[in-house]
This record gives C-alpha cells, structure tokens and sequence, in this order.
C-alpha cells in the first residue's frame, strides 16, 4: 500500500520551496481534496467533466443520475450497460463518451478493473492501468491519482486550469507549455498535488495573485 502523508509537512516544504505558492496558502488557507466513496463513481464523473465547462457538467451529471431516479449518485455499472445511446444522448451524453463509459462499466463488471489491488500501486502503474480503458487518458488518471487516492505528488501539466493558475501567479506572459509548467512545480515535489490545487484556486480567483 501507497503510504499516507503529513498534509502539514506537505504545507511547510510548499512554503519554503516556492515563496508564491506559500502567499498563496496563506491567502487561501490549507485545502485538502476529500475523496468519494466510489472510486467508480469518480472516475465516472471524470470522464462526464471531460471537455466540459463547469456548470454544463455537472447540470448533465444531474440529468444523468435522474434518469436512474438517483440525486447524487451514479447507475450501477450493470445499469449503465443496459442503458441505450438514445437514454443517455437524451441527458446530454455525446455517443462516444457513451460508448467510453460503457468500457469502464464493462471492465468493472468483468473484473479486469480492481480498484482495491489499482489502490496499492505506485503512481506511474496506476496510469498506466487505468489509461488502458476507452476515453480515460492521462488527465482523467491524473485527477484519479489527486481526487480519489489522495497521491501527494501530483503536477497534470495539461491541466488548463493548472495552466491558467501559473500563467497568473508567476505573471508570465502568456499560458506556459507543459514544459514550463513541469519546472514551475518542480520545487514542489514531493507534493505537487498541493501545488497544483492552489494553482485552480488562483485561476477560478484571479484577482489573489496580485492582491497584496
């Protein structure tokens, strides 16, 4: 198993590795993602925010736990897979991301997805696993990675929240590559995750990374 980490250890090393970022903790106070129940529902939802606004995700998300009578949670995966494209097109699912999450329900049921034995593996091999299912790609296994496993050490360069954050709080002229956006976190390590979470604070407020 994965070990646990000290969210304040990881709090004092931000602070003193990267000045910014620790103006940043102290203007927004310390944050720390709480994991679903689910880890099939998480990944579920991934893939329906993929691509998506905000709010256009989750009012699909909303229409789609209604049409199996839930308010907050997601079909089972058998119920998901006798489901029609005309159902799920009839909430706002395109048939490809229909089809993607199909495959996850499908890898659920038949075992080849174990979520218990993906929980134990180092980062790199939880990608790797998870990335083999249809419409889940190195983003969707990164938020898994931050959201659901609570792994310390996290940076998804590709991110364009991500991106817009470091464009605001470094003043750098324009979004950086995910080159530049790789070094920027580089003196975050080993907690990237946290680094990250600050860098979607700054972007959903942008006005925190010039206040005083």
């Amino acid at each position: 198993m994965v070990p646990a980490f000290s969210l304040e250890a990881s709090y004092a090393h931000l602070r003193k590795a990267d000045p910014i970022l620790g103006r940043l903790i102290e203007r927004f106070g310390p944050h720390r993602p709480r994991p679903t129940s689910d880890p099939y529902a998480a990944l579920l939802r991934a893939m329906l925010f993929q691509q998506l606004a905000g709010a256009a995700a989750s009012a699909i998300q909303r229409r789609f736990f209604a049409l199996y009578g839930r308010d907050d949670q997601p079909p089972a995966p058998q119920e998901l897979l006798a489901s029609s494209d005309e159902d799920l097109r009839s909430v706002g699912i395109s048939r490809q991301k229909a089809a993607y999450m199909r495959d996850l329900a499908l890898h659920v049921v038949d075992g080849r997805l174990n979520f218990a034995e993906i929980a134990a593996l180092p980062d790199a091999e939880v990608i790797q696993r998870l990335v083999t299912i249809k419409g889940i790609g190195e983003w969707t296994a990164h938020m898994y990675l931050m959201f659901q496993l609570g792994r310390p050490d996290v940076l998804p360069t590709g991110d364009l929240g991500v991106r817009q954050g470091m464009h605001l709080a470094y003043h750098l002229p324009g979004l950086p590559s995910a080159g530049e956006a790789r070094a920027i976190g580089e003196p975050w390590a080993p907690y990237r995750s946290g680094g990250s979470l600050y860098m979607w604070r700054v972007a959903e407020s942008p006005q925190a990374a010039t206040a005083p």
